[in-house]
């Protein structure tokens, strides 16, 4: 499964209609702040993980990634599909008294073999969980995009650092051997200054009636889905934050796909330094997925950027051009051991809460910026 298929990785199967019914009007619940206390962890100890959702994504990546984790387990699941989360706790070896439903979710409060929670499920609905969970007395990982809106993530903040608990969102990239070492390769200026990044994120996405094509599940189109790699790319490789940005999008009139969602949208980021970032993301065209940075002395570049497997990294300089190899790990994996050393540990996130608010705040900008034809500039 390519990385350009994450955007088929949650398979919500009820409309939000149904789904709405199957909560049957659950509630946040308030709850007394848990406190966060620092004890010496066993050696070998894994740390329990309930997943909320069980479409593709946990299918196919969460739950299997489990077999490859040091310090985390899955304990629990929650699902509106009885059936569906009676086989996966058999396969998996959850116990069957650990599977949840949608209302009665905020219940995993009583249950100590759970320690973190993992939302996966679309958009829209990550503030939600992500705010009982916490309310709930556990540490939560957010798929990307943290929510739909900036104030959605203010609330998954507050929350979690109401309830003492911690909060990770989960950008799987920022946790394997090529970007870490793209990042490393910037930061070293061993190119030269960094002038221009290019990135650009692709594919034909299907069935019109999917959730991701839906502007209250989804938040938006192809920027919120596969765009933030791009913008994160950015980020993360200048070691920066923009200061402006511009940008268009297009979709393509008829389109059934498009009636609530954009297609393609094209931004460009200016930072502090002076280097300009030129990126595109779209559902509307076929197979790409790259960083390219352009520096005084060369570029190098990803390619394959954020596929599960098999990404490639090269590196140009005076007429050669070398290719570097590396572990090709479970981002899953990496991801999820990473939080539960932090929590067992007592240390931050790479990735937290705030990480995931400063990318919808940009994105927000990105999509007035589009609709406004103006450069918009960023405090």
């Amino acid at each position: 499964m390519t990385a350009l298929e994450e955007s088929m990785a949650f398979d919500l199967e009820t409309s939000r209609r149904t789904f709405l019914k199957a909560v049957g009007g659950a509630v946040l619940i308030s709850a007394p702040a848990a406190p966060q206390l620092v004890v010496p962890e066993p050696p070998g100890r894994k740390l329990g993980w309930a997943i909320v959702g069980l479409g593709r994504l946990a299918i196919n990546q969460i739950l299997p990634a489990f077999a490859k984790c040091e310090k985390s387990r899955v304990t629990a699941l929650v699902s509106g599909d009885p059936d569906k989360a009676g086989k996966l706790a058999a396969r998996y070896g959850v116990d069957p008294k650990n599977i949840y439903n949608y209302a009665n979710y905020d219940s995993v409060r009583e249950n100590p073999a759970v320690d973190v929670i993992y939302i996966a499920l679309p958009n829209g609905m990550h503030a939600e969980y992500t705010i009982r969970g916490a309310r709930a007395g556990k540490h939560i990982l957010s798929e990307k995009p943290m929510a739909n809106t900036p104030r959605d993530c203010e609330e998954m903040i507050d929350a979690s650092r109401k309830a003492g608990r911690k909060l990770m969102v989960a950008y799987r990239v920022r946790y394997e051997p090529f970007n870490q070492a793209m990042i490393k390769l910037a930061g070293s200026r061993d190119l030269g200054a960094i002038k221009v990044i290019v990135s650009d994120h692709g594919f034909n996405i299907g069935d019109p009636a999917q959730w991701r094509l839906k502007k209250d599940l989804a938040g938006g189109g192809s920027l919120m889905d596969i765009g933030i790699y791009a913008l994160q790319a950015t980020r993360y490789i200048t070691g920066e934050e923009p200061v402006e940005v511009n940008a268009m999008q297009y979709s393509t009139p008829g389109d059934p796909r498009f009636k609530e969602v954009e297609e393609t949208v094209n931004f460009q980021l200016r930072y502090p330094s002076g280097v300009l970032a030129q990126c595109t993301s779209s559902y509307g065209y076929s197979g790409q997925n790259r960083y390219r940075v352009v520096t005084e002395r060369g570029w190098f570049e990803l390619e394959p950027a954020t596929s599960y497997t098999n990404l490639k990294m090269r590196v140009g300089r005076a007429g050669s051009i070398e290719e570097r190899t590396m572990p090709q790990i479970d981002h899953f994996a990496a991801e999820m051991d990473h939080f539960s050393d932090c929590i067992m540990n007592a240390k931050e996130p790479l990735t937290p809460g705030q990480e995931g608010l400063r990318d919808l705040r940009i994105m927000m900008a990105i999509y007035e910026a589009a609709r406004s034809g103006r450069t918009v500039r960023l405090s």
